[in-house]
């Protein structure tokens, strides 16, 4: 049954939030110029490292129509996975708040395609598709063309209520709805997340050197990581947060509500020996459908041994 726009917009929006979304934002389905040459200079600059898959499919990730026949509308929509109870720090290798718990790609992606279902129901929608990171999507870009934050100079997009601490989905659809404005860009002069990432990764406003970051080396890197960045990698062994953690917006950062992104009750006993002594089967156990499974055993084995190595 065909709602009047207002309506439909409406409706979309607070299912969202029913659904356990903390914020939803929608954007007209343009071309996104701007930020499309932003990211084709990145691309174009090796700050992708080893990540070819990021320079393909580039017409796609700036045009939607792209990706779904007659797209009209891009809804942007954010998840929280700040935990209630970090893991322990003191004489212990860190992962990134994101991957405490399951792999959020299934959680996020079946919540979306809840809410498509929804919204089919409610309209007379023919093409419509969800994508959760996993597609040639500008997911940042869309969120913050759809009113629900800016990209900070550490390049999250940070939300004003919400700080950065959560994920970001979309779907495209070819439904007319009420769009959303952008917001204005709160940074000011601080540099707080420049300065305080151990590797210079944030090389200007916005931009990350992948080549830098304790993320791509600890996550994507599947070689032996270089020897030059001995002793600057704070115990990071999976992912890094740093950037966030001294974000002043992420003062606003609360608990989510996902049970599924609970940590596995084992790793708040781990430590830097246990972790030295990690067997396959340990793991399995701790990171069972797990983000940390993209390292796969190899991999974490490797950042551990080269955590240990310090000079």
């Amino acid at each position: 049954m065909h709602q009047d726009t207002e309506n439909i917009t409406a409706f979309i929006k607070a299912q969202a939030l029913e659904m356990g979304f903390i914020a939803c934002g929608i954007a007209k389905a343009d071309y996104l110029d701007n930020h499309a040459d932003r990211y084709n200079e990145w691309i174009k600059n090796g700050y992708h490292a080893n990540m070819d898959y990021m320079a393909r499919n580039a017409e796609k990730r700036s045009d939607p129509t792209k990706l779904v026949s007659n797209a009209k509308s891009v809804i942007s929509l954010l998840y929280n996975y700040y935990p209630e109870k970090t893991l322990p720090e003191k004489d212990n290798y860190h992962i990134a708040k994101y991957a405490y718990g399951k792999d959020y790609h299934e959680i996020i992606k079946k919540k979306l395609w809840e809410l498509l279902q929804k919204i089919e129901e409610k309209t007379d929608t023919t093409s419509s598709r969800v994508f959760i990171d996993t597609a040639p999507v500008l997911e940042r870009a869309w969120a913050e063309k759809a009113g629900l934050g800016w990209i900070g100079k550490n390049s999250m997009l940070i939300n004003k209520t919400h700080g950065s601490f959560f994920l970001i989905g979309e779907i495209i659809t070819d439904l007319e709805l009420n769009y959303d404005t952008p917001v204005r860009n709160l940074c000011g002069n601080c540099t707080k997340c420049i300065d305080a990432c151990p590797t210079n990764a944030i090389i200007k406003e916005g931009v990350i050197d992948s080549n830098k970051c304790i993320s791509f080396w600890t996550i994507e890197n599947r070689e032996e990581i270089p020897e030059k960045f001995k002793d600057i990698f704070k115990d990071n062994f999976f992912g890094c947060d740093i950037c966030q953690d001294v974000c002043p917006w992420n003062k606003f950062s609360s608990p989510h509500n996902e049970e599924a992104f609970r940590p596995h009750a084992d790793l708040f006993t781990m430590n830097k020996e246990k972790w030295g002594t990690l067997t396959e089967e340990q793991y399995r156990e701790l990171f069972k459908k797990s983000a940390v499974k993209r390292a796969k055993y190899k991999g974490v084995i490797r950042n551990i041994k080269f955590l240990e190595s310090k000079k």
